[in-house]
């Protein structure tokens, strides 16, 4: 044979099995492909009825936001441009309005200072004059106090990206259902505000001011906060609540519905956060969902965010959703503003708790209560102990309930070993191959390589302790049971397995998680699986062909949900493993590669485990086995010979143009500086980057184990997001002679100083001037010493953030009105001198580092910047 191997008489069999099981797994996952993709909604043209959404008349608005503005970053004149054409659609939709609507329009500059959380790291944000756009459309009979609906999503985007998706796709959605609702003559029974906030990317701060001073904050009853962590796909349900109302609402109005309890339960797991924490945990305690583009990934954050890369269908099934959620609550009777919320709080009652639920294929959702779910969820360990007792019919004895007991305990642990080294052992093969490979994440420009790589091992983990251990010995009496030993083996197999699923089913229900509802679909499926299957081999006997289809068929519609959910979760999981942050090696090198692994094992886990104990007699053969190893190898070493990078999955790389200066004119330093977001090293990158490399004098002779590091002072204009980056490199910059967009640097002047002799506690009073720098996105303070106090955040400072090695400090972002100055107080309470770290990202780049920028290949997504930094004590 080709493969050095020899099928034997009695393998053919298996193999027969192996392929019509591969057949029937691959048409399934075609079909999660299209599905996940959008192939099955059709777009609306621009000569749509008015009163449809259409994707194209929403992408007119989105051509203006990302082609005709240049740039919605925050600093730059694109944002003011995208708020006034905003205001502008807003004032032609109402001016169409007839005599039924009262329409209001708002334009609001917001400011304000608080604390949060991001990315598990404590800082307080000042911010004033960003402008927020909205739009409250109702009836003429309404009053200001109605109860509202709210839709939210950001017009700025990120620095270097033109932000089609995110969230560019958001305001064109809006826009277009906001048309849709006056043309299509609906009068929505309740307001119905569109905020369109312009400063979500600077940390939440659009939303923020608008639930601190709009007058609108407390009428507002849910809210639907659009997001765009990707180019496209169905739009996900990441997070619902406070309640069970709002993901009851939208399983029952949403019409491309993807929603499931388990995203919730893993969202806090991805570096990020959006606009619902601010209305929803943060400053409103309003019951909202959060939807979110989640595939398409490879393009959030980058330049490559545009119209070209967004999946055809999406927006129309947003549109189209949407209108129908808005629709939905505003009809509620559930909708209340804050008052009453406030009134009803201790009557919520089950509202207040957690539901399951899961779209089916984006078709249909399954929705239950928690209170449903303590039934449905505690059914299946109820049936694994009742088991035993009837199968011992009609011969009840306690040794035989015993016996039968402990033989399904032994299936578990058999199921349990098979799960275990279903991870286990793609994970092993992930390391051995990055020893011998010049580069990891081979799969990334190619997400099928981690399927052929990973999901052959993943069976064979999955098939060892059947093949090794044979059918495990039985403690029942095969004479009374008047059956072989063999399928007593696969009954107490099947019924271990289906305990395992039980079990984890029940072990989310009391961690009181909503994902259990992807476990119960297993065991629930097992159990109409077994009785299909015992009937038909009454007929055909257990070592029929045609048993294990009568086993299989009715499994067809779980194992298709666990494809579409599993693979959707390994491509989300593949597009994020390039921007999930770069660790120290030598670990931080397999870490991806074990992470997507380790990923796909739990997957093909779930997927062809509820097989195993009945499918599993066919498949355990060492042929099978020796078969699948040698297409892991062949796999592993052709994924070996693929390009990790391309145009439409590129890598991402940060360049600082760094200046150390000192008081408000003189540069002392000026470097340039590297980071990357993933496990392929600057080494990789210059490698495979010759021009950049040249022009930053990487010679053959050069070493990156004795290069220049940046430390952690060159980074801390863009904390926290810097704690994603290790091993970032500094090179020399030469002298630049044209800095007249910089004749003058960012500077702190000290005005007053009250201090108290008798303590050494003192008031510094300060001024904060950006000097010349027009484009600036954030100014970050850094402050190190006995600060007590300060004038941001109600006086309350942030937990201090950490270094091994160095003092506490406390983080302090500014962000809006760079031409006028800051002024503010910090408080010591000792002597001791305050050290503050002024640091300052401004947009403008020279043109030696556009020069070096546009060096870089096209697989790079280089995000570049000028910063400054200044230190100063006080």
């Amino acid at each position: 044979m080709a493969f050095g191997w020899r099928v034997r008489e009695g393998d053919r069999t298996a193999f027969k099995c192996l392929i019509a099981l591969a057949a029937v797994y691959g048409v399934i996952a075609f079909g999660v492909y299209a599905i996940l993709h959008m192939w099955h909604v059709k777009p609306l043209a621009l000569d749509a009825p008015l009163h449809r959404f259409s994707e194209a008349r929403a992408i007119e608005h989105l051509k203006k936001l990302t082609v005709d503005i240049d740039g919605r970053q925050e600093g730059k004149p694109g944002l003011e441009a995208a708020a006034k054409y905003i205001k502008e659609q807003l004032e032609m939709i109402a001016a169409r309005a007839g005599p039924d609507y009262r329409m209001e329009i708002e334009e609001t500059l917001v400011s304000g200072s608080f604390s949060m959380i991001f990315l598990r790291h404590s800082l307080s944000l000042g911010y004033r004059n960003h402008k927020n756009v909205a739009m409250r459309i109702s009836s003429r009979n309404s009053t200001d106090d109605d109860p509202s609906v709210m839709v939210n999503g950001h017009f700025d985007s990120p620095p270097g990206s033109p932000g089609a998706a995110d969230c560019g796709s958001c305001v064109a959605s809006m826009l277009e259902t906001a048309r849709q609702i006056v043309d299509s003559g609906w009068v929505p029974p309740r307001p119905i505000i569109f905020l369109f906030n312009g400063a979500e990317e600077v940390f939440l701060l659009g939303s923020h001011g608008f639930m601190k001073t709009n007058k609108w904050r407390d009428t507002i009853g849910a809210f639907i906060n659009i997001e765009a962590s990707g180019s496209g796909g169905p739009d996900l349900v990441c997070q619902s609540g406070p309640g069970s109302w709002p993901s009851k609402i939208y399983a029952q109005s949403a019409i491309y519905p993807m929603a499931t309890s388990s995203a919730q339960d893993i969202f806090g797991i991805i570096p990020g956060d959006t606009d619902y924490r601010i209305f929803a945990k943060d400053n409103g305690d309003i019951p909202g969902l959060d939807i979110i583009f989640v595939l398409g990934g490879y393009f959030y954050h980058t330049s490559y965010d545009t119209i070209e890369r967004l999946f055809p269908g999406s927006i129309q099934a947003r549109g189209e959703n949407l209108f129908n959620l808005i629709e939905a609550f505003a009809n509620s009777p559930l909708l209340q503003n804050a008052k009453q919320r406030s009134d009803m709080a201790a009557k919520k009652g089950g509202e207040g708790e957690r539901a399951v639920y899961s779209d089916y294929l984006s078709f249909f959702m399954i929705y239950y209560s928690r209170r449903v779910s303590l039934v449905l969820h505690t059914l299946p360990v109820l049936i694994f102990f009742l088991m035993p007792l009837i199968l011992c019919l009609p011969n009840v004895a306690l040794h035989h309930y015993v016996a039968i007991f402990t033989d399904m305990l032994k299936g578990l642990l058999f199921h349990v070993i098979g799960v275990l080294l279903a991870v286990i052992v793609p994970v092993v093969f992930a390391v051995l191959r990055l020893f011998f490979s010049n580069y990891s994440m081979s799969w990334f420009a190619h997400p099928y390589l981690a399927f052929l790589m990973f999901v052959p091992s993943s069976l064979i983990g999955l098939l060892i302790p059947k093949t090794i251990c044979g059918f495990f010995p039985t403690s029942q009496d095969t004479s009374m049971r008047k059956m072989p030993k063999e399928a007593l083996s696969e009954a107490a197999h099947f019924w271990g397995a289906f305990g395992f699923y039980s079990f984890v089913t029940m072990a989310y229900l009391l961690a009181g998680l909503g994902g259990g509802g992807l476990t119960y679909l297993i065991s629930f499926s097992m159990a109409l699986s077994w009785c299909s299957f015992f009937l038909v081999r009454k007929h055909f006997g257990y070592q029929s062909f045609k048993s294990l289809t009568a086993y299989v068929v009715p499994l067809i519609p779980c194992l298709t949900y666990l494809i579409y959910f599993g693979g959707f979760l390994v491509q989300f999981l593949i597009e994020k493993m390039g921007m999930m942050g770069s660790l120290p090696p030598p670990y931080g090198y397999f870490i991806p590669d074990v992470i997507v692994a380790a990923t796909v094992g739990v997957v093909t886990g779930w997927c062809v485990g509820p097989l195993m104990p009945i499918a599993g007699r066919w498949l355990a053969r060492s042929s099978v086995l020796q078969f699948l190893l040698q297409f892991s190898v062949i796999a592993l070493a052709l994924s070996s010979q693929f390009f990790p990078y391309s145009d439409a999955a590129p890598k991402r790389l940060v360049l600082q143009h760094h200046f150390v200066t000192a008081g408000g004119s003189k540069i002392v330093e000026s470097s340039y500086d590297f980071s990357v977001l993933d496990s392929n090293s600057l080494s990789f990158v210059f490698k495979n980057a010759p021009e950049a490399a040249k022009m930053l004098n990487i010679g053959a002779d050069f070493s990156f184990e004795t290069a220049n590091r940046s430390d952690r002072s060159s980074s801390v204009a863009i904390f926290p997001v810097s704690s994603l980056f290790s091993g970032s490199l500094r090179f020399p910059a030469e002298d630049v002679d044209n800095l007249m967009h910089y004749t003058h640097m960012p500077h702190l002047s000290t005005q007053k100083t009250i201090s108290t002799p008798e303590t050494g506690a003192r008031r510094v009073h300060l001024e904060l001037s950006l000097g010349s720098l027009k484009e600036v996105w954030v100014t970050v303070l850094n402050i190190t010493g006995p600060l007590s106090a300060w004038s941001f955040a109600d006086g309350s400072i942030p937990a201090p953030h950490m270094v091994v090695g160095g003092p506490p400090s406390y983080i302090l972002r500014l962000s809006g009105s760079s031409h006028e100055n800051w002024t503010f107080w910090l408080e010591a309470n000792s002597s001791e001198a305050l050290r503050v770290d002024l640091a300052v990202v401004d947009q403008y780049l020279v043109d030696d580092t556009k020069k070096l920028k546009n060096t870089f290949p096209r697989w790079i997504d280089v995000t570049a910047f000028s910063s400054f930094l200044t230190t100063y004590y006080f």
